[in-house]
């Protein structure tokens, strides 16, 4: 899901990598996260539900 993502205001994910590589970026919307590699923001972001990506950081940090 791409479109409109270029309003976002995208942020690089403090799980991210300090060394450049491996980075991800989120921007939080009304109704969902958009999601997108930061080495290539051409490339198509994907968008998950708001409660989706809770549950995901959720079990990402159990890990």
């Amino acid at each position: 899901m791409n479109s409109g993502t270029t309003e976002l205001a995208w942020f690089k994910s403090s799980y991210s990598g300090t060394q450049g590589d491996d980075c991800v970026e989120v921007a939080i919307a009304e109704h969902a996260v958009h999601v997108r590699d930061s080495k290539d923001v051409n490339r198509p972001a994907f968008a998950v539900g708001r409660e989706g990506w809770g549950r995901f950081v959720r079990f990402a940090s159990e890990c």
